[in-house]
């Protein structure tokens, strides 16, 4: 079952990158693409969701790793997957809801000219979620957090023609650097400290370190989730999310919540 988390990732990806990358040709089936994706994704996570129910607590987390990404001595960061009970709860959020929201979408962006380019961006949106959440490592979950936040921008900025809009999104990109930052800064201080960032050695070795090293940790994760939830001080961003299309304000909204 664990080689379905990888397709349950690259479904959206997939979506991404042929709206993206497809061309005018691609305009009339474009958004049917895009949704048929997001709902392969979603019947996936179902998948593996009856899957771990049929098993015992203890036997429920999966581990999927694909290749080595940054391959050198003293550092190595894998592409490899984590399924547990708590990221399967997200990955059916992110799906369930991504899924309802590219069917929304179909009807009112129907008018709009740029439509392919829309679903494109939305895929883009439920791939970087579904890394982020699944990732086994910090590093990968970065790459995944940084993904959305690219997504987020050109979704709320999609009609560029407005100020307004240009704007906002200029705004959300600025705003969760500044998160992002707090993030990054807690991802060297683990490898500097633990010599690695995976989740599992990264928590066996937190008995070791200082309580000076925990705590700078932990409060530079949580700036990394006060800029992308939009939580005080790094607030500002969420409310102009709303110059985009109505659609891109229901999808932001569902992951603050991751």
């Amino acid at each position: 079952m664990e080689n379905l988390i990888a397709p349950l990732v690259g479904a959206p990806l997939l979506g991404a990158a042929v709206l993206l990358c497809g061309g005018r040709r691609l305009d009339k089936a474009g958004h049917w693409l895009g949704t048929l994706l997001a709902a392969v994704s979603f019947a996936l996570g179902l998948v593996l969701f009856a899957d771990m129910l049929g098993k015992g607590a203890e036997d429920r987390a999966l581990h999927q790793r694909l290749f080595s990404w940054v391959p050198v001595e003293g550092f190595q960061a894998d592409i490899a997957f984590q399924l547990d009970q708590l990221s399967m709860t997200f990955v059916l959020l992110i799906t369930g809801v991504g899924t309802l929201i590219h069917v929304y979408s179909i009807g009112y962006m129907a008018h709009d000219e740029r439509r392919r380019r829309f679903f494109g961006y939305l895929n883009l949106f439920v791939a970087a979620m579904l890394l982020l959440v699944l990732a086994d490592n910090y590093l990968l979950l970065y790459f995944g957090w940084e993904g959305v936040g690219l997504a987020s921008y050109l979704l709320i900025g999609f009609w560029q023609h407005k100020p307004s809009a240009a704007t906002a999104a200029k705004k959300a990109f600025l705003v969760n650097r500044v998160g992002d930052i707090g993030l990054s800064i807690a991802i060297m201080i683990m490898f500097t400290t633990f010599g690695t960032f995976a989740f599992g050695p990264v928590l066996e070795a937190t008995g070791q370190a200082s309580q000076g090293t925990l705590t700078a940790i932990g409060l530079m994760l949580l700036l990394a989730a006060c800029g992308k939830s939009a939580q005080v001080p790094l607030q500002s961003w969420l409310g102009d999310a709303m110059e985009g299309p109505t659609p891109v304000s229901a999808l932001i909204h569902a992951a603050t919540m991751v």
